[in-house]
């Protein structure tokens, strides 16, 4: 067991820290001030670093590379905004990586290498306005008419929703009950049939797009199904995946908040000295740091566990539950330690605890976790419902 990472490892995350460092603050400041993604240009940029598709088969244009090498380089562009680690998020742990374990090899070929050389984003769409922890409630039908796949219902907070170029769509594919008729479909933007709604207006998660999307006999290929009826299972394994880059985006708000505080308490000084030197600011830093690396600790450990597949539901969903909630905490503390200065949206540090905030509903909320952690540890799920 081996808790360091390797010269390849360390040279990588070296290199995307100085990358978003020298190149990314004033981009994630547009986003935020703007609420707009990152433009074409910087995607491109992105795919021409090997950013988009580090985790991705080479076969398909990616570099590769495990998961962990994915997640360091996430959490390096995530320490200056979500908004502009969110293209590599969705690249490395989103539906593109459903789509090439699951999907046919000519849907594989036509979208993933697509998605690597920056010319193209795919969105997961989940959740329905009846159907979002409860997710195998969904209503959303795609039948199956020949060689087409008709869908018909409405779902609700897609991120990148009306950015994205393609959307794996969660629906129901049989009359099968429950979660034995839920399959997903792969649709492209410009589908006749498809639409969205208005921009969401959200308390974080600037420059991250989200709407509703509404499918009025929307067709596509058969060959666009990425997983048949009966195959949410396969589903929830690609989504643990999805999991530990949620972990990991909230982590980085909390990491990204650690490094700023720590310049800012040996800069500001008070009553003489400056504010490191009194022991309650020292005790705040050393409780941060420790939930810092508890937390990067449990998502690597659930990202290394899965080198030779997905990662298990127990390990993804404590990883995600922990980094949730410390990331809340660490920022709450930073806001706190840098005062009028971390409250003030001229600095980035509220934007953090905004931020921090939204992935602990984002993906499945921390509460939902914990009742994933609860039924691995007895070996069953809990029905809700009775």
């Amino acid at each position: 067991m081996d808790f360091s990472l390797t010269e390849e490892q360390s040279a990588l995350q070296e290199t995307a820290r100085k990358y978003a460092r020298e190149r990314l603050p004033p981009i994630a400041a547009e986003c935020e001030e703007s609420d707009h993604p990152p433009s074409a240009e910087v995607v491109r940029e992105y795919a021409s670093m090997g950013f988009l598709g580090i985790n991705v088969a080479e076969q398909y244009g990616g570099l590769g590379l495990g998961n962990v090498e994915a997640l360091i380089v996430i959490e390096e562009l995530a320490k200056i905004s979500g908004a502009v680690a969110f293209p590599v998020f969705e690249s490395c742990v989103g539906p593109v990586r459903a789509i090439e374990h699951f999907a046919s090899e000519s849907l594989r070929q036509r979208v993933i290498p697509a998605v690597c050389r920056g010319e193209a984003m795919v969105a997961v769409s989940m959740s329905e306005p009846q159907a979002g922890s409860a997710l195998t409630d969904l209503t959303t039908r795609g039948v199956i008419h020949g060689d087409t796949v008709v869908l018909n219902g409405t779902k609700r907070w897609c991120s990148g929703g009306g950015h994205a170029d393609g959307y794996v769509v969660y629906c129901r594919l049989s009359d099968d009950p429950g979660p034995k008729g839920i399959g997903a479909v792969y649709i492209e933007k410009d589908t006749p049939g498809m639409t969205f709604g208005v921009r969401e207006k959200l308390m974080g998660f600037r420059g991250v797009p989200s709407s509703d999307i509404y499918f009025d006999d929307c067709a596509v290929p058969v060959d666009n199904i990425v997983v048949p009826a009966g195959g949410f299972k396969k589903l929830m394994e690609a989504f643990d995946l999805e999991r530990c880059g949620n972990a990991t985006m909230a982590l980085a708000q909390a990491s990204g908040a650690l490094d700023d505080v720590l310049v800012y308490v040996q800069e500001r000084r008070q009553f003489g000295k400056p504010i490191v030197e009194f022991q309650a600011v020292q005790l705040r830093l050393a409780e941060m740091r420790m939930r810092i690396d508890a937390a990067r600790l449990l998502i690597w450990r659930a990202a290394a566990n899965a080198e030779r597949g997905l990662p298990s539901v127990l390990e993804s969903s404590m990883a995600k539950c922990f980094a949730n909630e410390i990331a809340r905490e660490v920022c709450g503390h930073a806001v706190q330690l840098m005062g009028g200065y971390g409250y003030s949206r001229d600095y980035p540090m509220e934007r953090r605890l905004r931020d921090a905030w939204g992935w602990g509903i984002a993906g499945g909320a921390v509460d939902i976790q914990k009742v994933n952690i609860a039924a691995a540890m007895v070996g069953r799920r809990f029905d809700q419902r009775r």
